[in-house]
């Protein structure tokens, strides 16, 4: 099932596309609200599936983030070939970069993501799967880690690379990743989120990030250095996990840092499944993101000035 929020007649309603049309879900105020009645609350949704009503054509609705999470637990450095293109850290690739988004940098399909060079001119995006967590736990361990997962979406983890990186004259990197990665806008996601059920392993998903069209990303998920489980399992160290949080689990190579040398920047060209446009540079106004992964759909956003 692939669960989604939108709008209709002024008001945001939970449901589920289906082929060109959305299915409302009565009864459910928020997504949170859905994923935690657990199994008797999916009943009622694919109930409401079968019956045929609150139907509507998706050209008539406007999508939404299927969730908005009080925290996105995010995990960077999490590729190889990422890695092997960027400026690292000492930790690079030894144990998950942990940094935290919030609610504040939400936005949905076909949302604008703001581009303003107060803040930063080397925006970037990454695309990342993301784990939307299912019920709560906390230590979980590793081989229980997916029984928590209600399903998985896409979020775009758009990074100020200007914020982000660092560098002392001796060479030493570091990553400033509150400034770098947390702001308006650098949250895209959606859009929806496709249930476990139909995502046995989430180790076997081929990722894409095309911009203005041209393939910048191409990636299985096979490729991340610590899985989805593995994941699951360290933030949980931290954090109760809880019904509606999400966990990003980083990006692979492709990115517009792999081609600014002056932040440490190394083309590489990804796992080599597909053939790959090196970035022309960072984004700029007008340009059309399009997020893509394999079971769950595509995520698109366009760049626009800030006001």
């Amino acid at each position: 099932m692939k669960i989604t929020r939108f709008m209709a007649q002024g008001s945001a309603r939970i449901g589920a596309l289906e082929g060109d049309e959305v299915v409302e879900f009565p009864g459910f105020a928020s997504a949170q609200e859905l994923i935690a009645g657990g199994a008797a609350a999916m009943t009622t949704a694919r109930q409401a599936i079968a019956s045929g009503k609150g139907r509507r054509l998706l050209a008539d609705v406007k999508l939404l983030a299927p969730v908005v999470p009080s925290t996105i637990l995010c995990s960077g450095s999490n590729y190889t070939d990422h890695n092997k293109e960027k400026a690292n850290t000492p930790i690079s690739g030894k144990e998950p970069e942990f940094f935290v988004k919030t609610a504040d940098c939400v936005i949905g399909p076909d949302d604008a993501i703001a581009h303003d060079e107060r803040l930063a001119r080397k925006l970037d995006c990454e695309t990342e799967l993301a784990i939307v967590i299912g019920s709560a736990g906390r230590f979980i361990p590793q081989e229980r880690a997916l029984e928590h997962v209600f399903g998985y979406t896409i979020v775009n983890d758009v990074t100020a690379r200007d914020r982000q990186v660092r560098q002392t004259p001796q060479g030493l990197t570091w990553y400033e990743l509150g400034r770098g990665k947390a702001f308006d806008c650098s949250a895209p996601l959606g859009p929806c989120i496709t249930t476990a059920d139909e995502i046995p392993d989430p180790q076997a998903l081929r990722l894409r990030t095309r911009i203005n069209g041209e393939l910048r990303q191409s990636s299985s998920t096979a490729n991340m250095i610590w899985n989805c489980a593995q994941l699951v399992h360290f933030f949980s160290t931290n954090f109760t996990l809880k019904p509606g949080m999400v966990i990003i689990t980083g990006t692979p190579g492709g990115t517009a840092w792999s081609v600014d040398p002056e932040l440490g920047g190394k083309w590489i060209g990804g796992d080599g499944g597909e053939k790959l446009v090196p970035a022309k540079g960072y984004l700029k106004p007008g340009d059309v993101i399009e997020c893509e992964l394999e079971r769950i759909g595509v995520l698109r956003n366009t760049v626009r000035a800030a006001a």
